[in-house]
């Protein structure tokens, strides 16, 4: 009996064990960022510092002039949905994994096409596919997590930091949309009945990003044209007159703007009325 009971108690022990989930001692992080006309997906494994040495000579973690997963675990994936350029490379939409030789004054980043490697296992140079050197830096402030971010995103260029301990660099990554939006909107004001949006569209861009603020101009006063309610096209016609130095013209759409606007958007009547006063 005394050995049944034994048998059964071990059981429920193994059983019990089984059950018990620990945290992860490097946590996992995804990252999905909008970028360009496509997006920035990114998978990292966090490690802390624990009172270790890191990114130091001969250091405990990450020793200078030793290739490194950036992060622990599986090596860190990344993927464009869109082209995009590092380092001056062109690198095609698609998923990698990228490696640091952190350096001193400067880092080695490496994006490899090795997207099954554990960390540094299996790597190859052959198939690396971007090497950009990036300076290091001292991070504003000690972190604990190694941590990655996409930031200073606009429409053409960002920058993936990476800070850890009291280090910290910026991979700048950039992608080219002008062309293809131009082309597109080029495309679309050669068809046949075109809609107030379009125009405002055509507007939005060459004020935007061409500043071809007479083109702007010419498709906005169209747009306002064809949609007679619509107070944040005014606004935009407004702030294209101030951009060509039309001063008198700006105002009196700004005005506009706040008749259109007032009981309807409060922003839009903030918005028109710091135009006037920057006049």
């Amino acid at each position: 009996m005394k050995k049944i009971l034994f048998i059964v108690a071990a059981f429920v022990t193994t059983f019990a064990s089984a059950q018990i989930k620990m945290p992860q001692a490097s946590t996992t992080q995804k990252i999905n960022q909008d970028f360009g006309m496509g997006a920035i997906e990114l998978t990292y494994s966090r490690p802390n510092v624990k009172g270790r040495t890191v990114l130091k000579e001969k250091s405990e973690l990450a020793p200078l002039g030793s290739m490194w997963r950036l992060g622990a675990n599986a090596a860190t994936k990344i993927k464009f949905t869109d082209k995009v350029t590092i380092g001056g490379a062109e690198l095609e939409a698609g998923t990698y994994v990228i490696y640091a030789i952190p350096g001193k004054d400067m880092w080695d980043v490496i994006f490899n096409k090795g997207v099954n490697n554990w960390g540094t296992d299996g790597y190859k140079e052959a198939e690396d596919v971007v090497h950009v050197k990036v300076k290091a830096g001292k991070a504003a402030n000690f972190a604990e997590s190694f941590t990655m971010q996409i930031i200073n995103v606009a429409a053409e260029t960002c920058e993936l930091h990476m800070t850890w301990g009291n280090v910290q660099v910026a991979v700048p990554i950039s992608t080219n949309i002008k062309d293809r939006v131009r082309a597109q909107i080029e495309k679309a004001l050669a068809a046949d009945n075109i809609q107030a949006n379009t125009y405002n569209t055509a507007a939005n861009f060459y004020y935007e990003f061409d500043k071809d603020y007479t083109k702007a101009l010419v498709n906005i006063t169209k747009a306002v044209e064809a949609s007679k309610d619509a107070y944040w096209m005014v606004l935009l016609k407004a702030r294209i007159e101030k951009a060509l130095g039309d001063k008198v013209s700006a105002k009196a759409s700004a005005q506009k703007c706040i008749e259109m606007a007032t009981g309807k958007n409060a922003d839009y009547v903030t918005f028109a009325n710091e135009l006037i006063k920057s006049l």
